[in-house]
């Protein structure tokens, strides 16, 4: 089991991208930037000071200081849309406020027009060791129908500049299936990562998000909605061309070289503890789940004057900690122990192994390549009724 996690949520972005439904506004006032940093700061070291029992369930029984956190992700929103500095500031607090392992992985999610040489050499000063950066498609009608306004070329660019502030550890964001997306177009955007050097590649399909400029354009007939078909092909492209040039599966929609997994992101996904500090975070202790207040200016108000930034929680019963964990375990090619998950559905399991969709044996659960292309339904068939 990795460490606890902290993530630190940025919501502020310099334009809205059409299909993403993430915690964020559309926000490049200093003045209100300024204000926010001040208030996750606030807001960050109440949370520091209250301890680990103010945030687990009661009856955990757990101990009264915090353990040894080994990562940090700030995510957005754009946190590299905010002044170096202050997000620098922000990254050595937690240091200050919380045990943070001195090899821990900290990482600064990033879109490639907000980056600058002298910017990332400012974060590597306060701990910053990965970036992962939205690069999304090589394609520029494919960038336009995102809603992205970066050129094509601007990621590469950008991680030019990453790696010349000393950062090596990189991830770069694909989206595949984009309506008018041609094979070409998908092939030749994953061997421009390739090409790049990117040590990580995060492949995602597009998705429909309800309340998105993307779901309103195809409810008024101005966009095509993507084709699972095409994605399913875009998906056995990304394996095969990332596995030859030796990134590994390891979940499904993440590749990486061997060491270059994402530490802060396996937390999630092996059922580990993070802190979720901002507006819209989301955070998990033991079994507690809680989110923040997600408006950034509701937030930024309550932070500063001192009270809860909390707007809601539940606590896990065993079962739903165990679905839980098989839901987000079988995500991932290591798959899960049977101990952590029983009771599944066994002739469920058995009919996905006869299916080639599932490894089984007695002590642990894992999906084949196959079934990591429909893991949410495989895995929904394996819950015990």
């Amino acid at each position: 089991m990795p460490g606890a996690g902290l993530y630190l949520h940025i919501p502020y972005c310099a334009a809205l991208c059409h299909y993403c439904d993430f915690a964020r506004v559309g926000e490049t006032d200093p003045a209100v930037h300024r204000r926010y940093v001040a208030a996750l700061r606030a807001d960050l070291i109440a949370v520091a000071a209250a301890g680990p029992r103010a945030v687990a369930p009661p009856d955990a029984g757990i101990p009264a200081g915090w353990p040894t956190f080994t990562s940090i992700f700030a995510g957005g929103g754009t946190p590299t849309l905010l002044p170096p500095g202050d997000l620098a500031g922000v990254l050595r607090l937690a240091s200050e406020v919380l045990p943070i392992a001195h090899d821990a992985e900290v990482t600064v999610e990033a879109n490639p027009e907000t980056v600058t040489s002298e910017g990332m050499a400012t974060l590597v000063g306060a701990g910053l060791n990965r970036v992962s950066m939205g690069a999304q498609s090589f394609a520029a009608h494919v960038l336009d129908a995102l809603g992205r306004w970066h050129d094509p070329g601007r990621p590469l660019r950008a991680l030019a500049d990453t790696r010349a502030a000393g950062v090596q550890r990189v991830n770069l964001d694909l989206i595949y299936g984009t309506p008018g997306e041609r094979d070409v177009d998908w092939e030749r955007s994953l061997r421009t990562v390739l090409d790049a050097g990117a040590d990580h590649v995060s492949a995602y399909a597009l998705t429909v998000e309800p309340n998105t400029e993307y779901a309103a354009r195809i409810g008024r007939g101005e966009a095509l909605a993507p084709d699972e078909d095409v994605q399913a092909v875009r998906m056995e492209t990304a394996e095969a061309m990332l596995a030859r040039a030796g990134l590994c599966r390891y979940e499904v929609s993440n590749w990486a070289r061997p060491g270059h997994e994402c530490r802060h992101n396996l937390t999630y996904w092996r059922g580990g503890n993070w802190l979720g500090v901002g507006a819209g975070a989301h955070g998990h202790w033991e079994g507690r789940r809680w989110w923040s207040v997600r408006a950034p200016a509701r937030y930024t108000r309550e932070a500063l004057a001192g009270r809860t930034t909390t707007s809601g929680q539940e606590v896990l019963d065993a079962g739903a900690r165990r679905s839980e964990r098989l839901l987000m375990g079988l995500r991932t090619v290591e798959g899960v122990e049977r101990a952590e998950v029983e009771p599944v559905d066994e002739p469920a399991a058995t009919a996905l192994v006869r299916a080639g969709l599932l490894h089984a044996d007695e002590r642990r659960l894992r999906l084949t390549r196959q079934g990591l292309a429909m893991a949410d339904a495989a895995t929904l068939r394996l819950l015990a009724a």
